[in-house]
C-alpha cells in the first residue's frame, strides 16, 4: 500500500474542492515531504490518476483577473470516499506497512468514529501479537540475539520493534478511550489544513511545473 493515494484523497477531502497546489501546501504543512513520498510530482501525478478512476473529479477553474493558466480543483466522488476509508482502516489495522502508511493512517484516524478507531487499533494489536507468537517459536528473545550468531541482531530489532509498535498502541488506544481528541459525530473537527492566504511555515518553497495547474 502506498500512503500517497490515502493523503491525497484525505487532504482533498478536508478541503471539500481543492487544487493541486493546496494539496500540496497541506501535504507539507504536515510534514508528509519528510516522512513518506509525498513530493509535488507524486502528488499531481496521483490527483490526476485518481481523476481517471473516478476517485476524484475535476473542474477546471478560470484563471484569475490578475492572469495566469486556469488552475484545476478536485472533489473527492463517493467512489473516492469510500476508497479514502478502505485506505484509512487498512492503514491502521496493518502491522506490517511501512511507517510512512501508519503515520499517514493516524493523521487520518479522527475522521471515523471513536468506537471504530480503538476496534480497530486492537485488531492492530492482535496481528501484531500473532506474528511475535509466530516468530518466538523459534526465536527466543529472552535468550538474546546471540544465540542464533549476529543474524540474531535482525530477530531482535523485528521483535523489539513489534514490541515498541504494540506498547504504543495500548497508549493511544488508552488516550482516546480518555476522551482525547475529537472524532467523526462529536462536534467541531480538528483544523488540520492551512486557510486561504495562510503562509505555510513548513513549505520546502522549491518550485514545481505542476504547482500552476
Amino acid at each position: 500500500m502506498s500512503a500517497i493515494r490515502l493523503l491525497v484523497l484525505g487532504a482533498v477531502r478536508q478541503h471539500g474542492r481543492a487544487h493541486g497546489y493546496q494539496v500540496r501546501n497541506d501535504l507539507e504543512y504536515w510534514g508528509a515531504h519528510e516522512w513518506s513520498n509525498a513530493k509535488p510530482g507524486s502528488i499531481y501525478h496521483a490527483l490526476k490518476q485518481m481523476a481517471k478512476q473516478g476517485l476524484l473529479v475535476a473542474h477546471e477553474v478560470a484563471p484569475s483577473t490578475a492572469g495566469g493558466p486556469p488552475r484545476t480543483e478536485y472533489e473527492i466522488t463517493e467512489q473516492g470516499t469510500r476508497e479514502f476509508l478502505t485506505l484509512l482502516r487498512e492503514a491502521i489495522t496493518s502491522y506490517d506497512q511501512k511507517m510512512d502508511v501508519l503515520s499517514a493512517g493516524i493523521g487520518f484516524i479522527v475522521d471515523l468514529e471513536r468506537s471504530e478507531a480503538v476496534t480497530l487499533l486492537r485488531r492492530r494489536i492482535a496481528a501484531i501479537e500473532a506474528w511475535r507468537t509466530s516468530v518466538t517459536e523459534y526465536y527466543t528473545p529472552e535468550a538474546g540475539p546471540e544465540s542464533l550468531g549476529h543474524i540474531g541482531e535482525i530477530m531482535h530489532l523485528w521483535v523489539h520493534s513489534a514490541d515498541a509498535g504494540a506498547a504504543w498502541t495500548r497508549g493511544l488506544i488508552a488516550r482516546i478511550e480518555g476522551g482525547a481528541y475529537s472524532f467523526a459525530g462529536e462536534g467541531e473537527p480538528f483544523v488540520g489544513v492551512l486557510g486561504e492566504g495562510e503562509e505555510n511555515p513548513y513549505a520546502t518553497g522549491v518550485p514545481d511545473p505542476g504547482d500552476d495547474h
